[in-house]
């Protein structure tokens, strides 16, 4: 479609050429009318009587004549200068619109258009999505088989899944490099992600290789077997650590400050949810494969343990936060004094009288230590800033020494945080509990976004599927360097999944028929079922991902 701009040029050129027109017509009636002014004023006069001129009067009479010529040719330069004026000017006009070369001029080729990679980045992103998703559920659906089973009559899909998470996770690493900019070159930034579908597409080529394997092996369309009396086990157990881990939230609301518990709040009630929505789906599993209707038992069979999954995530999230909470608060004095230390080293890294003074810690930092001083140097950073950062690091490690002894509730996992990336421009790894404080934040921060993703994977995208890949990457390489990124990646990834969340909404709040679609909400906001037919949508897993039931061709 023709674009405004491109509509507007051959108007606008043919104004400017009316312009030049005009001026060349109005210069030529004026030299017209300067040429009959005279005939016209003369014409009307009397005839005088001609005398013998006087010898003044011939000169007069010669001035005369000149004016005469003068009024004759000026006309003509005039109107002759506005006709080379008109013709230069719309010559000149011609050339520049031939041999224009900027965006939309008749010469110049078409610009070219960015939609071709934003297009390839958009399916990537969606490949991305999907084959997590997939995996995800290959998971859980492998989790329930298990239990009936010897441990070797998995070892196939276990292999299988293992090796779609493989592919999966260079797709997610091969995307954070995309999204830091690297590559930067137009072509190779759509080959990366050209190798990103290529990854995705051969994680589902994986589990495509035991699909049929693994369904014959649960037998689910022939009959649900000992797999819905698995399911409902799992169920009870679930139902009663529900109510256990509400009683543990209200213990640690009473303990800690809000943001200590921010990551699991609504946690039991969501759990509740499922597991409503799993008990819908267990009857109807039981009722369908009453009534002959084997294949529908298996789907409703699936997405009940799909929730039920989930309900054990949301549960085990509490128990963990608990644990995390305890192991931060005995760590907290120990990072606090670390930190004192590497501050008191620092110090006397640029004060000559601080050197006499003892550390908190004597020891020594270890051969390979980094020279602050020369840190700050390398980053531009002069003595003065240096000792300016001394003062801000002062400042937080006395504000968080005030705070452990004011008795008020507070954030340990929140309060190793800021102990941390305090001392980080100044730390010389002479405080070997900093490490250890440093995996304890980043632990919790990635297994809270893990467990968000995983229950509102339904309306999460792929962004903050990449920060969360990259986040569990660099904690996986056990080098402390790491960790510091990985919680921030962590906790980059569970914003944007939130962002993601509140953008999604939940279309089932209003439902008419509650018992109908009880839970349902959770469920597609979980991406347990699809959110295009979550009635009767068959679940993503080792059969492929998630989708809508097909047309019925009888009755139900």
């Amino acid at each position: 479609m023709t674009s405004s701009m491109l509509r507007g040029r051959p108007r606008r050129a043919t104004s400017h050429i009316s312009v030049r027109v005009a001026h060349a017509v109005l210069g030529g009636a004026v030299g017209v009318v300067w040429l009959v002014l005279p005939v016209m004023t003369s014409g009307g006069d009397a005839p005088v009587a001609i005398k013998n001129p006087a010898p003044g009067a011939s000169a007069a009479a010669a001035d005369d004549d000149e004016k005469s010529t003068v009024d004759l040719v000026l006309p003509l330069v005039a109107v002759g200068a506005a006709g080379a004026l008109a013709g230069y000017g719309y010559l000149r006009r011609v050339r520049r619109t031939r041999a224009r070369t900027t965006p939309g001029g008749a010469g110049s080729p078409p610009p070219r258009s960015s939609s071709p990679l934003a297009a390839l980045d958009e399916e990537a992103c969606a490949a991305l999505v999907e084959a997590d998703d997939r995996v995800r559920a290959a998971r859980t659906e492998l989790g329930f088989a298990g239990e009936p089973r010897a441990p070797e009559d998995l070892e196939t899909f276990r292999r299988a899944v293992r090796a779609a998470e493989g592919e999966l996770t260079a797709a997610f690493r091969m995307r954070q490099r995309y999204d830091e900019g690297v590559p930067k070159e137009e072509a190779a930034r759509e080959h990366a992600l050209a190798g990103i579908l290529g990854r995705c597409a051969e994680a589902g080529r994986r589990l495509d290789s035991v699909a049929g394997e693994f369904g014959r092996l649960r037998g689910l369309e022939q009959g649900l077997g000992e797999a819905l009396g698995v399911a409902e086990s799992r169920f009870r157990e679930l139902a009663g650590r529900a109510g256990a881990s509400a009683a543990v939230l209200a213990g640690l609301r009473e303990r800690y400050a809000p943001t200590a518990t921010a990551s699991v709040t609504g946690s039991v009630e969501q759990a509740k949810d499922r597991l409503l929505f799993a008990t819908v789906r267990l009857n109807r599993a039981r009722q369908s494969a009453d009534s002959g209707q084997p294949e529908r038992a298996a789907r409703h069979l699936r997405a009940a343990e799909g929730a039920i999954a989930q309900a054990a995530v949301f549960v085990e999230g509490v128990d963990r936060l608990a644990a995390e909470l305890r192991t931060a608060e005995q760590t907290v004095p120990a990072a606090l004094t670390g930190a004192e230390a590497e501050l008191a080293w620092a110090r006397g890294r640029t004060d000559p009288a601080a050197r006499r003074r003892p550390a908190p810690v004597p020891a020594s930092p270890p051969p390979d230590a980094p020279d602050p001083v020369a840190q700050a140097a390398a980053a531009g950073t002069t003595v003065g800033g240096f000792q300016a950062r001394l003062l801000h690091v002062d400042a937080v490690l006395g504000s968080v020494r005030q705070e452990l002894t004011g008795g008020q509730p507070r954030d340990p996992v929140g309060v190793l945080r800021r102990v941390l990336r305090a001392t980080a421009p100044v730390a010389s790894g002479r405080a070997g509990v900093l490490p250890a404080a440093a995996l304890i934040t980043a632990r919790s921060a990635t297994a809270a976004a893990a467990d968000f993703v995983a229950t509102h994977r339904g309306a999460v995208g792929a962004t903050a599927r990449t920060r969360l890949a990259e986040a569990e990457r660099l904690l996986a390489t056990g080098d402390p360097a790491d960790r510091p990124p990985a919680d921030v990646l962590a906790l980059e990834a569970r914003e944007l999944a939130e962002r993601d969340v509140r953008a999604h909404g939940n279309p089932y709040v209003d439902a008419v028929d509650a018992e109908e679609t009880a839970g349902t909400g959770g469920a597609v906001l979980g991406g347990i079922v699809p959110a295009e037919d979550p009635e009767d949508g068959t679940p993503a897993g080792f059969a492929g991902p998630a989708r809508p039931a097909p047309a019925r061709r009888g009755p139900a």
